[in-house]
């Protein structure tokens, strides 16, 4: 932790910060960590992180990478079966936010705009008045993601950055989610409005791998797909009007959530989308 204090708090830390949060610094990591190389490390990395192996199913990889994707078995990360219920897509500390006048309004971190977020200022008006819900993974954490709700799904838009970290010393200093590599995509949804998830990659890799990239009909609960190694962060982004966040969520900030939990109930609401140009395109790439 000294050490990113150090490169976010002085600036000859910044200064060194550039070429970190490269895309150069993170692709070389990456090939180490796919390599058979890297498979040393998966033994330190378990006593480090206090993993429970036999949480998981048999690790048939070769590399390091191939370890930080490892599948969990499925009883220990039960769905809850209430489709009312909007389902937490990882494991994660969740923070919830509200958004108001395309502002996220964070505690103790730095203010961004949805737009920016998005780079979009007509798709983020649809979240406005909404609820941006911040998952945030630490490497230790399960690394696949789910479809938190049932629908269909947009084709996924990528949006080049850099890679900062996700640890609160950055978040508090930069709009890193404005700044990183992200993903996202649409989610039309019987119960829930038009979700969009978004995963955002962190340094040292933090490799966003999604299984299917074409438009398609999903279900609650299936898998999305899952980061390689690095902290990184899911961001949920709800209309307003269309769910009620569970109180213990909203009561403070990081809140420690299970991939299949639910995060709280559907709001009755008019079944209407009222697409835009943007969404448009989105949709029909």
């Amino acid at each position: 932790m000294e050490l990113l204090e150090f490169l976010y708090g002085t600036l000859p830390g910044r200064v060194l910060l550039k070429p970190l949060t490269g895309r150069g610094v993170s692709a070389a990591a990456g090939a180490f960590l796919d390599s058979r190389l890297s498979r040393p490390l998966v033994t330190p990395f378990i006593r480090r992180s206090g993993i429970r192996p036999e949480d998981y199913l048999p690790d048939p990889g070769n590399s390091f990478n191939d370890y930080f994707c490892r599948r969990i078995r499925p009883e220990l990360r039960p769905l809850d079966p209430d489709p009312d219920h909007l389902l937490a897509p990882c494991d994660g500390l969740l923070t919830v936010y509200p958004i108001a006048q395309d502002l996220v309004l964070p505690v103790k971190q730095s203010l961004y705009r949805v737009s920016d977020l998005l780079r979009s200022r007509a798709l983020a008006r649809r979240y406005d008045g909404g609820n941006c819900l911040v998952f945030r993974l630490r490497v230790d954490h399960y690394h696949r993601y789910i479809y938190p709700a049932s629908g269909l799904k947009s084709p996924t838009w990528r949006i080049r950055g850099v890679y900062h970290t996700v640890q609160p010393v950055a978040l508090r200093r930069r709009p890193v989610f404005c700044e990183n590599t992200r993903e996202y995509t649409l989610l039309r949804t019987e119960r829930f409005g038009t979700l969009l998830q978004m995963e955002v990659g962190a340094m040292l890799v933090g490799r966003i791998a999604n299984l299917d990239r074409d438009r398609a009909e999903v279900r609650r609960g299936e898998e999305k797909g899952c980061f390689q190694y690095g902290g990184s962060t899911i961001i949920l982004l709800t209309e307003p009007g269309r769910l009620r966040v569970r109180e213990n969520f909203r009561s403070r900030p990081e809140v420690p959530v299970r991939l299949g939990e639910a995060l709280g109930s559907a709001l009755r609401a008019e079944k209407t989308y009222n697409s835009n140009a943007t969404e448009d395109r989105i949709w029909n790439t």
